[in-house]
Formats: structure tokens, C-alpha cells, sequence
């Protein structure tokens, strides 16, 4: 067993008791990283510990707290114990520190069962699939769960998961730059510039707070209009209506499919899948295992582009095995936005199973630049995709609805009705 003397924030001191979940969230310069970082190399010096530390998006060890961690491993002095590897690092006693990006890797996550300690951070856009999956896999006696990250939206799943509703057994700190007795006066000045210009920014930025809506939301006063008119509630699947999916693919990128069932003029929403790294054939699947009778497969025009690794497009795979498909017609991205902000008014989610796309289309937002210049179109990040089958669904929706049908008449939702499907 090595000693190590460290000093840490006195936040930070509870990282050294026992406790399955240990959640720290706050704005910027409260050395959560740096001290979370700095615990985990001294608990790995004094016993042998297999600690994860994983990330929601990760394309390479550089954007991973890998660095970060060689870094502490020469401040506290362990460089003669920890041996720093390409890609993970490993102590004398048996430690290693291994490294993962969620989304992209949510399927192998089984094999780190064997994890002493995942530490999750920059977790705020963390995913409910990514949480349900990771957590019943660190399931190791005493295993514990850190989580530490910047609050963005109260509706993101990691605040309302750890903070808003804590889990038992759990330190849930919220942590701020006060509470970091080394905070720099570099980062002083920036920060009392930012609450200078924009207090609002300040508020979320350095004080931890959550943002009503993110600057350049592209759907801010649709998704509030949404909540305030309660279509954000419990929807559940009616047997009797058929289901229809609207898709933004991709296979090296992030696949994302909405369900909806469509009853007069009101789009029920009911599900949300998204996937990266997979072939056509695992999406078929994932439609033949769900519980709904389909009406319509609605895909990008992409997809009836062929490919080099298959004789037939992906509406042509889909054909082949009899699910009715029919291509979205092309317009331009603003047009589509222009179309989605149409539907929003008859939309409503259910706020379980659609948490994931929900949690995209808050974050869909154009680029504001540090002078106020916003961006002619939304940033393509990992909220885009979601956004994107979204916008899918609703020019779709427009090119299948009957000319016939006069504009509809808007009420707050009362819970399943039952009525015709003007998609039948």
C-alpha cells in the first residue's frame, strides 16, 4: 500500500466515504475534475481498484480525462507507481484505469462488470439509454458510481436522474467556484466579465444554475409551449391504432427513429431509439421485437441510395422483408424547422419512453457566437440527429396528410382518445 498526501477541497472530502453514488455538479472553476481525478489516483495507490472512467461521447483517449489524470499522477508524485499507457494506466498493485465513450460503446458495456469505480464525467448530456445500461452493469460488491458535471436544462436526464430525484444511498454536492480554494485569478476575471455582459449566462456558466432554454435553442418557445400545455406526460401505446416511424440515418454516425400514432389531428408520441455503428438489419430487428402494428416507415431520401456493401438500398432492404416504406421528399433544413414548428402545437410526448429525443430536440440549437452572431443553420452535434428525424416526421406528416382537411382546432391534452387515423 502507497501513501499519498493530497489535499482536496472540503466538498471533495466525501469522496473518501463509502456510498454507491457520489454526484457533484456545479459550475465552472470548482475543481470537481481535478479533484475527483486527483481521489481516484490516491484510492488506486493505496488499494487495487478497477476504475472506468467514461464519458457520453469519446472518439479517441484524447477526449477523455486520460491526460488529466497523468497530469495529477506527476503532482502527487506516483509517476514511479502508476505506468501511463496509450490507452489506459495501470498501477504496481494491480489499479487500471480504463476508458469508454457511452453512446458509442452502450452495447459492450457488460464487459466492464468488474468495475470498482465508473466515473462518469462531463455527464450532463448523459442519456437515459446510456444510464439504464451502465448502471446495472457496476454491480460489483461496494462498486461505486461518480458522476460530476455542469448543469445545463432542469429536463436533462443526469440532473433530473441525481438531483432533481436523487437515488438512495447517494452525496448529491453541488459545488461552485467558492468552494475551490485555489480558484485562479484568470479564471476570476473571465468570470466577472461574463456576469458583467450577460448575468443570465453567469448564472449557469460559474453558479451552477440550470438554464431555462440554451442560447440559440432552435425549438425554445415550442418545447415550453409543449410543457405548459401538459403534452409532455404519459402516453401509452393504443393497440388499436397503427404506428408509424420517422428516421435520420446513419451507420458510422448516430441512427434516430420516432414512433408516433397519429389519431385525428393529434401526433401521440410514444417511443424514441437511436443507435450508432449498426447495419440496417439491427434497426429491422428493433421494429419486428417492438409490441406495434405498423402503418408507415418514413426514411430521408438517402436511403434509397445504394451502397457498396449491399445490392439494395436501405428502402430496398426494408421492402424485402414487407414493412411499407415511403422516402420523406427533400427540402431545405430551414423549411423542415419552419415544418416541425407547425406540428408542435398537436404533438404530445411521452415523457418516459421519448426522454432521449426530448433531451435532443432541447438541445438542437444554432451557434451563437461570442459577439451575439447566431449561425444561418443548427449546429450538427449530437442533438442533430434526434432533431433531425424529428423534422423528418413532421415534413412527412405534411407531404401524407389529405388536402381536405381544414387546420385544426388546438386543445391542451386530456389524456388517449379514441378517434380515426387520418394515416389509415
Amino acid at each position: 500500500m502507497t501513501q499519498v498526501a493530497a489535499e482536496f477541497p472540503e466538498k471533495l472530502q466525501c469522496l473518501f466515504q463509502p456510498k454507491r453514488y457520489k454526484v457533484f455538479y456545479g459550475g465552472r472553476g470548482a475543481a470537481k475534475s481535478w479533484g475527483m481525478a486527483r481521489a481516484l489516483l490516491v484510492i488506486g495507490a493505496s488499494r487495487p481498484v478497477r476504475v472506468l472512467c467514461a464519458r457520453e461521447f469519446q472518439n479517441s483517449i484524447t477526449e477523455s480525462v486520460h491526460e488529466l489524470l497523468k497530469q495529477q499522477i506527476g503532482a502527487l508524485g506516483l509517476g514511479g507507481f502508476y505506468d501511463v499507457q496509450n490507452t489506459r494506466i495501470t498501477g504496481a498493485n494491480g489499479t487500471e484505469f480504463v476508458f469508454a465513450g457511452l453512446r458509442k460503446n452502450i452495447n459492450s458495456l457488460k464487459s466492464y462488470e468488474g468495475i470498482d469505480i465508473a466515473w462518469v464525467e462531463e455527464a450532463a448530456n448523459v442519456s437515459k439509454k446510456s444510464w439504464d445500461t451502465l448502471i446495472p452493469t457496476i454491480r460489483r460488491d461496494r462498486a461505486e458510481i461518480w458522476v460530476s458535471f455542469n448543469p445545463e436544462l432542469e429536463t436533462d436526464e443526469t440532473f433530473a436522474r441525481f438531483v432533481k430525484t436523487p437515488p438512495a444511498d447517494a452525496f448529491v454536492v453541488p459545488i461552485s467556484w467558492r468552494d475551490n480554494p485555489w480558484f485562479p485569478d484568470v479564471l476570476r476575471r473571465e468570470m466577472t466579465a461574463m456576469k458583467e455582459r450577460d448575468p443570465d449566462a453567469w448564472l449557469n456558466v460559474w453558479e451552477g444554475h440550470c438554464a431555462q432554454t440554451l442560447a440559440g435553442a432552435v425549438y425554445a418557445k415550442e418545447l415550453r409551449a409543449t410543457v405548459e400545455a401538459g403534452r409532455r406526460t404519459q402516453v401509452p401505446y393504443d393497440p388499436g391504432k397503427p404506428v408509424s416511424t420517422f428516421w435520420d440515418l446513419g451507420r458510422s454516425d448516430h441512427t434516430a427513429v420516432w414512433f408516433a400514432q397519429i389519431v385525428g389531428f393529434e401526433r401521440r408520441i410514444i417511443d424514441y431509439y437511436e443507435a450508432t455503428r449498426h447495419a440496417i438489419g439491427h434497426y429491422i430487428k428493433l421494429l419486428q421485437d417492438r409490441p406495434y402494428t405498423y402503418h408507415t416507415h418514413w426514411l430521408p431520401h438517402d436511403a434509397a441510395h445504394k451502397t457498396i456493401v449491399h445490392p439494395l438500398s436501405i428502402e430496398g432492404q426494408m421492402r424485402a422483408v414487407g414493412m411499407p416504406v415511403r422516402i420523406v421528399p427533400k427540402i431545405g433544413i430551414e423549411d423542415g424547422i419552419n415544418a416541425a414548428r407547425t406540428i408542435f402545437p398537436t404533438c404530445v410526448f411521452d415523457e418516459e419512453r421519448t426522454q432521449d429525443g426530448w433531451q435532443c430536440l432541447t438541445h438542437y440549437r444554432y451557434d451563437v457566437k461570442n459577439d451575439g452572431r447566431v449561425s444561418r443553420a443548427p449546429l450538427h452535434d449530437w442533438a442533430s440527429h434526434g432533431a433531425d428525424a424529428f423534422r423528418m416526421m413532421a415534413v412527412a406528416l405534411q407531404e401524407a396528410r389529405p388536402k381536405t382537411l381544414g387546420k385544426p382546432k388546438l386543445q391542451p391534452y386530456a389524456g388517449p382518445v379514441s378517434g380515426p387515423s387520418w394515416m389509415m
